[in-house]
């Protein structure tokens, strides 16, 4: 089990359940626009914002942000010290630096006694692009250099006193960013920050996405995550929900399962999929709901479902935990799916 640390009052590690983080994309020192996109992260189910600080009107803008969001906020500081020291004077719930391009060892120090000071933590992250010389010319772009490079910046923080860290080691390779996450955690008891970086656009980028952090959470390794995606951010939140409802990591949801049709489906069975899924969007019960395409495997299928439906050669028949509830004609089908389902979602 990895330690436990607090990025505000959101625990990261010792067992507690996994935060999903995304980041905005707008200047940070635009403090209303920054603000509207939290929000909207907020109530997409974003536990953790992480802003860009660039600059001295970024970092002053933290302290503005914390009183109108109530998410922690991460400040992503790169190349400067004193910016990295700024944010977090101003309220930052945690930072996300690389030592390697912080400085040199005064400016590390510096840094860190910051963070002790205002007793918040650090993420060390790691990515392809950010393997020192030397590892690269030992270990190539790979599992290893990144694992290396990440550990070696988290002894520089720990030779200054620091002690609640987060590690990330990201690729956009997902076969190395699995094994790069796979060897860090063999070698180390800190919380783990999982992601697929420079994953791609909306489409590929998700799958790329559910793959890697999927395959890694399903070892029982990782504490927070982030979908990276060219795309709206809050689309970055609602797929990193559905990964961990694949992943059995959330349960308070409605389960929508659905046939992918064949031949056999008499019955318009993607577009009720679709309604179904529109209503209960956002619903935090744990149910199951299944629209199956035909009586051949609908009910087997979806034995354990609350509420079911399978189309027939004329009728669909509804179903609950495997057992016939009843028989309509495939034209009254969905209105009397919908009755039932509403009565379901008020129990």
């Amino acid at each position: 089990m990895t330690k436990r640390v607090f990025i505000g009052k959101i625990p990261l590690g010792g067992g507690s359940p996994v935060a999903v983080q995304s980041m905005t994309t707008e200047k940070t020192g635009d403090v209303e626009k920054c603000v509207a996109q939290i929000i909207a992260l907020q109530n997409a189910g974003c536990d953790i914002v992480r802003v860009s600080v660039l600059d001295e009107a970024d970092a002053r803008a933290i302290a503005k942000l914390k009183t109108r969001v109530s998410c922690p906020i991460v400040a992503d500081v790169h190349f400067s010290a004193k910016l990295a020291v700024l944010a977090v004077e101003s309220g930052a719930d945690k930072l996300r630096i690389n030592p390697g391009n912080i400085g040199g060892e005064r400016e590390i120090a510096y840094v860190s006694d910051c963070l002790k000071a205002h007793n918040i933590p650090v993420r060390v992250g790691a990515n392809t692009g950010s393997i020192e010389p030397h590892f690269l010319k030992t270990y190539g772009r790979s599992a290893d250099a990144l694992v290396l490079s990440a550990l070696s910046n988290v002894e520089l923080l720990e030779k200054h006193g620091v002690s609640d860290i987060v590690i990330s080691v990201k690729a956009s390779d997902v076969p190395l960013t699995v094994k790069a996450y796979r060897l860090l955690s063999q070698r180390t008891q800190y919380p783990l920050h999982l992601g697929v970086t420079e994953a791609g656009g909306e489409e590929t980028g998700l799958v790329k996405s559910a793959v890697g952090i999927g395959a890694l959470l399903l070892d029982g390794i990782g504490d927070t995550i982030r979908v990276s995606l060219t795309a709206d951010p809050v689309k970055e939140v609602l797929a990193a929900h559905h990964i961990l409802r694949a992943c059995r990591l959330e349960r308070d949801f409605v389960e929508v399962v659905s046939c992918p049709t064949c031949g056999r489906c008499r019955y318009d069975c993607m577009t009720l999929a679709k309604k179904v899924e529109a209503r209960v969007a956002g619903v935090k019960k744990p149910l199951k709901v299944a629209v199956m395409g035909c009586v051949v495997n609908g009910p087997g299928e979806a034995r354990d479902a609350d509420l079911g439906i399978a189309g027939g050669d004329g009728d669909c028949l509804l179903f609950a935990k495997g057992e016939i509830l009843q028989k309509v004609p495939k034209d009254q089908a969905e209105a009397a799916f919908f009755e039932r389902l509403e009565q379901l979602l008020k129990t």
